[in-house]
C-alpha cells in the first residue's frame, strides 16, 4: 500500500489504489515504486503573494522493483481522453508536472523503459491537486463555553471527489491558542484535539465544553481515505463567551440600562421638541372619547412612550386641564401608539443593523449640541438618543444568553407553555413583574423580542409575556397618582381597569387569537424566530386596538368602577393639598408652567377666603366659633408658608432646564406672585391675632368704625375677585390692569379716608385709645393687602418689581 507524505510547505495528496482499465498492450510485470509520493504546491503572484488556481505537482519515490533504464508517468484530467507524458527520468529520481488546475482529480499509468521498449503498467491509478482552497469558506463564532464551525466545498467537486473516494469524512481538529504554540515546541504537552468520521453531509459542527473566555484556533479537513493524510483548511480562529454569571448579567442590565437612557433622551427630547404643540393637542380634546384615543395615539407616537402620555394624562387630570371622562380616550390611545415601539424594534433593530450606524449618527448630533440656538440643541438630543437606544438594542441581542433546547431555562418555558390557562396565567404574571422592575414596556418589549430571537423563548410563552407588560406599564402611572389628588389616582385607576380588562378576556381567547395571527403571517411563528417576532408586534398591535375597540363603549362605566374603588376623603381633604403639581415635573418647561399656574390661581383663591373668616371673626360673639375661626386661619397661614415653598422649589426645577425667554419671564412673575400670597396670608394671620388681643382686653369698636372696615373689606374682596380672576387668565391674553388699578386707588383712598377719622377720634377725650390703635391696624392692613394684590395682577401683566 502506497501513503502520502508531506514533503516541506508542500501540500501532499495521496494515491487510490490501482483500479483495472483493461488497456494491455503486452504482458509485462507491473512497475512498482516504493515510497511514491505526490506534492502539490499553489504558484504565487509575487506582486501580492496571493496563489494561483494552478500549480507544480512533485512526484518522487525511492526505488523501483526492477532495473528500468528510466521512469515516465502517463496522466491526464479524470474524464478527459488524451494522455500526456512526464519527461522519462532515470530510476531512484523524481519529476515535475507544472500547471496543473488546484482541486482536481487526474487518471495516470506508471510507465518504464525496458531494452530500449516504454510500456506502462496495465491499471489505472488517481492523485488528486487538493488543497486547502478546496474548502471555499469556513467560519466560526464563539458561544457560551462553546462553539459552532461552519464550512462548504463546492457541490461539484464534492460530488467529483464522492465517486473516487465514496467513504470520505469530515474532521475537525481545535486547540486554544496558548496551547498551540506549546505544541509546536511540546506536542505531547498541549495535544490537538481531534474529532473524526464526521458525516459527509454535514456543513456545521457545534464544540462544547469549551473554556469560556478563550481564544482558539482549529483547521477544518476531509479525511479521503483511512491511510491519507487529511486535507486541511486555512487555520481559522474563535474565542468563546464567558458562562453565565454576575459578569454577563451585569452587562445585560447594562444593555438595557443604554436602551431605556438612549429612549429616555430621545423621548425628553421629542417632548421639548414638540413643546407647545404637545400643549395644544391635550388643550383641543373634547368630550369625544374617539378624539381622545386618536390624541393619545398622536402624542406617544411623537414621544414614543407611554409611560410619558399616562403620566402627562394623570397630571393634567389631577391639574383639572381635562376631565376624568376626557383622560380615558387618551390613555386608550397611549396603548395602541406604544405598539409602534415593537414595529420600530422589528424593522430597525432587528432586519437593519442600525447600532452599525449608531456612532455616525452621534458624529452628526455631537457637534449641534454646542449650536447656540435651543431647537438645535434639543433635535441634537434627539438623534444622539435615538442612537444610544439601538446601540443598547444591539447590545442587548447579544447579552442575551443563546440557550440551547436542552438547558433549564429553555426546557422550562417548553414544559409549562402548553399548560394550559396556568401556563398563560405564569408568563403573564412573569411579564408584570419584568415591566414592574424596569419600569419600561418598550424596554421590556425589546428584551422579550431579543430572547425570541435567540431562540430562548417560545412564541407563545413571549405573547403571553407581552400581556403582562400591558399590565405592568400602568404601575407608572400608580406611581405618579401617589400623591396626586383623587381624580389624578381615579385616572390612574382607569388605565389599570382597561388594561386588566383587556387582558383578562384575551386570556379566554389566547390560543385562537395566535393561531389567527399565524395565518396572517408568512412564516411559522411558533418554530422560526424571526417569523416569531413579526408574529409578536402583529399581536401586541392587534391585542391594543381589539382591547379599545371593545372597550370603548364602556368608558361610563369604567369611569364609574375608578370612582367607586378610589373614594374621595371630602372637600377639606383635598382642600388643602398641592392638587396641581404634586405629580412631579412634566416633560417641558411649558407643560409644567400649566400644572404651576393651576396651582397659583388656587393660592389666589385660598388667600382671598381668609379675608372673610376675618369678617366673620370681626363680628362673630360665640367664643367656640371665634377659636374654630382663629384655628382655621393659623391653619391657612401654614398652608400658604408650606404653597409658596413647594411652588418655588417647583419653579426652581423648571428653570433649570431649556426653555424660551417667555417661559422664563412667566416663571419669575410666578415667584414673585406666591411671594406676595404667601405675605397676605401673613398679614390676615396678623390681623387675627390683633382681633383676637381685642376680645381678650373686651375692647369694643364704634359703630361708626365697624361700618368703615365692612366697608374696607368690600373693597379689599373685589380687589380678590379681579386678581383671582386675573391668575386664572393668566397669561392667556386679554388681561387688563386698569381694573385691578382702580381696585388699588379705592382702597388708597378709603384708607385715607379712614385715617383722617381715626385722627379726628385721637382728639377727643373720650375716645378709647386702645380701640383706636386696634382700628388703625386693621384698615392699615387691609390696605397692605391691597398693595399686594395690585402686585399679583401687575407681575401677571410683566411688570416685576
Amino acid at each position: 500500500m502506497i501513503f502520502a507524505v508531506l514533503l516541506g510547505t508542500t501540500k501532499s495528496f495521496g494515491i487510490q489504489e490501482s483500479i483495472d482499465t483493461g488497456e494491455v498492450a503486452i504482458e509485462i510485470p507491473e512497475v512498482e515504486l516504493t515510497g511514491l509520493t505526490f506534492s502539490f504546491e499553489n504558484e504565487k503572484d509575487t506582486s501580492t503573494l496571493k496563489p494561483f488556481d494552478f500549480g507544480t505537482l512533485s512526484i518522487s519515490w525511492d526505488s523501483t522493483n526492477s532495473h528500468y533504464q528510466s521512469i515516465v508517468f502517463q496522466y491526464r484530467q479524470k474524464g478527459d481522453e488524451q494522455w500526456l507524458l512526464t519527461n522519462e527520468v532515470e530510476n531512484n529520481y523524481a519529476t515535475e508536472i507544472i500547471n496543473l488546475p488546484e482541486n482536481t482529480l487526474f487518471e495516470y499509468h506508471i510507465g518504464a523503459r525496458e531494452n530500449g521498449d516504454l510500456h506502462f503498467n496495465k491499471t489505472t491509478s488517481i492523485f488528486n491537486t487538493y488543497s486547502e482552497s478546496l474548502f471555499e469558506n469556513h467560519s466560526s463564532k464563539g458561544k457560551e463555553e462553546a462553539a459552532k464551525l461552519n464550512w462548504a466545498i463546492e457541490l461539484d467537486k464534492l460530488n467529483e471527489l464522492l465517486t473516487v473516494y465514496p467513504n470520505a469524512s469530515y474532521i475537525v481538529k481545535y486547540n486554544t491558542k496558548i496551547g498551540k504554540k506549546q505544541n509546536e515546541a511540546m506536542p505531547e504537552k498541549s495535544p490537538w484535539v481531534t474529532i473524526k468520521d464526521i458525516s459527509i453531509n454535514k456543513v456545521g459542527l457545534k464544540l462544547k465544553e469549551l473554556a469560556g473566555g478563550e481564544k482558539y484556533v482549529y483547521k477544518v479537513g476531509i479525511q479521503l481515505t483511512p491511510e491519507m493524510e487529511p486535507v486541511w483548511s486555512k487555520e481559522g480562529k474563535f474565542e468563546t463567551e464567558r458562562s453565565w454569571g454576575v459578569f454577563r448579567t451585569l452587562i445585560l442590565i447594562g444593555a438595557l440600562g443604554m436602551f431605556i437612557f438612549g429612549m429616555k433622551i430621545m423621548s425628553e427630547g421629542l417632548q421639548k421638541a414638540a413643546g407647545s404643540r404637545l400643549r395644544n393637542m391635550l388643550a383641543s380634546i373634547t368630550s369625544n372619547r374617539f378624539k381622545g384615543v386618536l390624541t393619545g395615539f398622536g402624542i406617544t407616537s411623537v414621544v414614543q412612550s407611554s409611560s410619558v402620555t399616562t403620566v402627562m394624562t394623570v397630571s393634567f387630570v389631577n391639574a383639572g386641564l381635562m376631565t376624568l371622562k376626557q383622560s380615558v380616550g387618551v390613555l386608550m390611545g397611549a396603548n395602541i401608539g406604544t405598539t409602534l415601539t415593537a414595529w420600530l424594534i422589528l424593522f430597525f433593530g432587528f432586519k437593519v443593523d442600525i447600532s452599525a450606524y449608531a456612532l455616525v449618527l452621534i458624529a452628526i448630533g455631537a457637534p449641534m449640541l454646542f449650536f447656540s440656538k435651543g431647537t438645535i440643541k434639543i433635535w441634537a438630543s434627539v438623534i444622539i438618543g435615538f442612537a444610544l437606544l439601538f446601540m443598547g438594542l444591539g447590545f442587548l441581542k447579544e447579552s442575551v444568553p443563546e440557550l440551547g433546547v436542552d438547558s433549564a431555562l429553555v426546557q422550562f418555558f417548553i414544559e409549562y407553555k402548553d399548560a394550559g390557562f396556568f401556563s398563560t396565567l405564569l408568563f403573564i404574571g412573569l411579564g408584570t413583574l419584568v415591566t414592574v422592575i424596569i419600569q419600561s414596556s418598550s424596554a421590556a418589549m425589546a428584551l422579550t423580542m431579543a430572547m425570541v430571537g435567540g431562540g430562548v423563548l417560545p412564541f407563545e410563552v413571549a405573547a403571553a409575556m407581552i400581556l403582562g407588560e400591558n399590565i405592568g406599564t400602568t404601575i407608572t402611572a400608580q406611581l405618579a397618582a401617589l400623591i396626586g389628588n383623587v381624580h389624578a389616582k381615579r385616572a390612574a385607576r382607569v388605565h389599570a381597569f382597561f388594561n386588566v380588562i383587556g387582558v383578562l378576556w384575551c386570556i379566554f381567547v389566547f390560543h385562537w387569537f395566535l393561531q389567527l395571527i399565524g395565518v396572517f403571517i408568512k412564516g411559522d411563528p411558533f418554530t422560526d424566530p424571526e417569523a416569531a417576532n413579526l408574529g409578536l408586534a402583529v399581536f401586541h398591535s392587534a391585542f391594543n386596538i381589539a382591547n379599545v375597540l371593545v372597550l370603548i363603549w364602556f368608558v361610563p362605566k369604567l369611569v364609574f368602577l375608578a370612582e367607586k374603588s378610589v373614594r374621595s376623603k371630602g372637600s377639606a381633604d383635598e382642600e388643602f393639598h398641592l392638587d396641581y403639581i404634586g405629580t412631579g415635573m412634566m416633560g417641558t418647561p411649558d407643560l409644567s408652567i400649566l400644572e404651576a399656574k393651576k396651582e397659583v390661581a388656587k393660592f389666589g383663591s385660598i388667600t382671598a377666603r381668609m379675608s372673610g373668616f376675618i369678617q366673620t371673626l370681626l363680628v362673630e360673639q360665640n367664643k367656640k366659633k371665634r377659636t374654630k375661626l382663629h384655628d382655621k386661619i393659623a391653619k391657612y397661614e401654614e398652608i400658604t408658608d408650606r404653597v409658596e415653598i413647594e411652588v418655588a422649589n417647583y419653579l426652581a426645577k423648571v428653570s433649570s432646564g431649556d426653555m424660551t425667554e417667555e417661559t422664563a419671564h412667566r416663571i419669575r412673575s410666578m415667584n414673585s406672585i406666591v411671594n406676595d400670597l404667601e405675605r397676605i396670608g401673613d398679614i390676615f394671620y396678623q390681623m387675627a391675632k390683633t382681633i383676637e388681643r381685642k376680645d381678650d382686653q373686651k375692647i369694643y369698636f364704634l359703630p361708626q368704625q365697624r361700618q368703615s372696615l365692612q366697608e374696607m373689606f368690600k373693597l379689599v374682596d373685589k380687589a380678590f375677585d379681579i386678581m383671582v380672576n386675573n391668575l386664572e387668565n393668566a397669561w392667556d391674553g386679554g388681561i387688563s390692569i386698569d381694573p385691578a388699578l382702580d381696585a388699588e386707588r379705592s382702597i388708597n383712598s378709603k384708607r385715607d379716608e379712614m385715617r383722617k377719622e381715626h385722627l379726628e377720634n385721637l382728639s377727643d377725650e373720650t375716645f378709647n385709645m386702645e380701640s383706636g390703635m386696634i382700628f388703625n391696624n386693621l384698615f392699615s392692613s387691609c390696605e397692605k393687602v391691597g398693595d399686594h394684590i395690585i402686585n399679583v395682577s401687575e407681575a401677571i401683566c410683566g411688570n416685576i418689581d
